[in-house]
């Protein structure tokens, strides 16, 4: 009985953590937009067609879409028009003759805006289940599943503007160490928070050394994105740190590679190397977390 237990607590475990990572991952479109914007540039406020962004949390809660773009859609599909509706004519569908600023054919282009929301969500959620299927229900599961999505969003916002932010990198570094020391105290955890600290500092401290010996190839936000790579690997011991972060740099090369293969960037072309680092640290993950 007890075998047929734990065979089925995992499954339940999984489709609930594919559950979480498909609910955190329709947040992560709205945020991703409103944060991949050049360093000079502050934070989007408004969707692509100019409206203000409204929802929970000053705007940064809720899917990556404008309610007011849609119901301009609404409106264009309205065959008649609605009292004090001045842009309207009876059964022109498709047409704005004034008004709100609108001509024929001026249609909205922020109704949904930012990454897919569907693709963002399924990975999202694979990653989680992937998660709990080498974790099992050992505590250090729920640290995680909260780090997750984290780690999509900054994946996301580096390839579309390469760029990590410090409101990103820090605070994931920050709740890795935190979070990590808090599970130490719980029973039954399977790694050792000491090293995850050496892990962080270890791991900061070296790619920091690769940017002061080549800044082009190195940036300055992926040295701070590895403070909080090295507490989650280092978690699972050194041999995790050094298989994920050795993934890493292999799934970095194989993509700069495959462009130059295809003539679609040079030797010096930049390439934003934080999706790969992040990647690189879920395989060193996966593995460190089954072995434990």
């Amino acid at each position: 009985m007890d075998l047929e237990l734990w065979s089925v607590r995992p499954l339940w475990l999984t489709v609930l953590a594919a559950l979480w990572g498909a609910a955190a991952g329709l947040l992560v479109p709205r945020a991703a937009y409103r944060i991949a914007v050049d360093p000079d540039e502050a934070w989007r406020t408004r969707c692509p067609d100019g409206h203000v962004l409204t929802g929970a949390a000053g705007g940064w809660l809720g899917l990556a879409r404008c309610p007011d773009c849609a119901q301009y859609l609404r409106d264009l599909r309205t065959p008649w028009s609605a009292p004090g509706d001045a842009g309207r004519v009876p059964g022109d569908a498709g047409r704005v003759t004034g008004g709100a600023g609108r001509v024929p054919g001026d249609a909205p282009t922020a109704y949904r805006y930012g990454p897919g929301t569907p693709f963002v969500a399924l990975a999202t959620a694979g990653a989680c289940a992937g998660l709990a299927l080498a974790t099992g229900t050992r505590p250090e599961l729920a640290v995680w599943l909260l780090l997750a999505p984290l780690g999509v969003l900054l994946a996301v916002v580096d390839f579309r503007v390469q760029r990590l932010p410090d409101v990103l990198t820090l605070p994931l570094a920050g709740l890795a160490l935190v979070l990590l020391g808090v599970m130490a105290l719980v029973p039954e955890h399977a790694g050792k928070w000491p090293t995850a600290l050496f892990g962080s500092l270890v791991l900061g401290g070296a790619y920091f050394l690769l940017f002061l010996v080549n800044p082009n190839g190195m940036g300055f936000g992926d040295v701070k994105l590895a403070l909080g790579i090295g507490a989650v690997l280092g978690w699972y011991g050194w041999g995790t740190v050094v298989l994920g972060t050795f993934a890493g740099f292999l799934f970095g090369g194989l993509y700069g590679l495959g462009l130059v293969l295809t003539r679609r960037a040079g030797r010096k072309t930049s390439i934003p190397f934080g999706p790969f680092l992040i990647a690189g640290a879920y395989v060193g993950l996966l593995i460190g977390a089954y072995a434990a």
